[in-house]
């Protein structure tokens, strides 16, 4: 896949694609460009069929440090439409790593801020170094975490995340790993080869069945308890049809 961003980093290791927040100098933050590119990125994933899994972690010493300064600026300046579109570009950029078809792996090392939480959160699992640090900063510039939210509590309980979230507090790499925010937390040598590892784990994993399990997680939560076991009912026998669970079975019931 040609890389042809300005602020993201796209290295292809076949099965795995790995998308780089490259902007070292500012702590990886993100504008309007970033955000474009992120997205954009994603959804060519997604669609990717020899894509099987993507890595998103940031160049340098840190993950990603939210919006940038100059960023903040310009949108302080912005009337209310234009806020109501930069602030659904952000959101397609969330749910662009939230939706995509194949499983995504935040590799957090440093800080991971405001919308650089945001970004780790939307993705399905979180590995950490030890000593990097979250924090969702938004309340201490007259913000609010709003779109970043959502997101995060699909991660943590409302206990968890209103401690976050009204107290601007940042926690390391385990203590997000102790609240259930990240799934893995390393040392921070191991952080590379440990999710190669993940990676290599998934990519040997039938692409339908991740999939549809992935789009499960999407749709049950907004469901009652009824039409989510009807879904589910549906969801198995269509899983049942594909080549891929045919031929598992099939190796399943010959082996010796």
């Amino acid at each position: 896949m040609d890389n042809k961003f300005n602020k993201i980093l796209i290295t292809d290791l076949g099965k795995t694609k790995k998308l780089v927040l490259n902007r070292p100098d500012k702590r990886n933050s993100l504008d309007e460009e970033m955000i474009s590119e992120i997205s954009c990125a994603m959804n060519k994933f997604s669609s990717d069929e020899e894509t099987k899994s993507i890595v998103i972690t940031g160049a340098g010493a840190n993950f990603c440090s939210g919006l940038n300064l100059e960023y903040l600026h310009k949108i302080s300046e912005y009337d209310v439409l234009q806020n109501k579109k930069d602030s659904d570009n952000f959101k397609n950029m969330l749910l662009s790593i939230y939706n995509c078809k194949k499983p995504t792996i935040a590799m957090v090392n440093g800080y991971a801020l405001a919308g650089g939480c945001g970004i780790a959160s939307a993705c399905d699992l979180i590995v950490a170094a030890d000593k990097a640090q979250f924090g969702y900063t938004e309340v201490k510039i007259g913000f609010i975490p709003a779109i970043v939210m959502v997101f995060l509590l699909k991660r943590v309980t409302e206990t968890h995340a209103k401690d976050l979230l009204l107290l601007s507090k940042f926690i390391t790499g385990s203590e997000a790993y102790k609240i259930g925010f990240v799934n893995y937390v390393v040392d921070e040598y191991m952080l590379e080869s440990y999710t190669d590892k993940l990676c290599e784990c998934l990519n040997e994993l039938p692409s339908s069945s991740v999939m549809l399990t992935k789009e499960m997680f999407k749709n049950v939560a907004s469901m009652s308890f009824e039409s989510a076991l009807e879904y589910a009912v549906d969801m198995n026998a269509l899983t049942r049809m594909t080549d891929e669970c045919k031929n598992g079975i099939k190796r399943f019931l010959t082996k010796k």
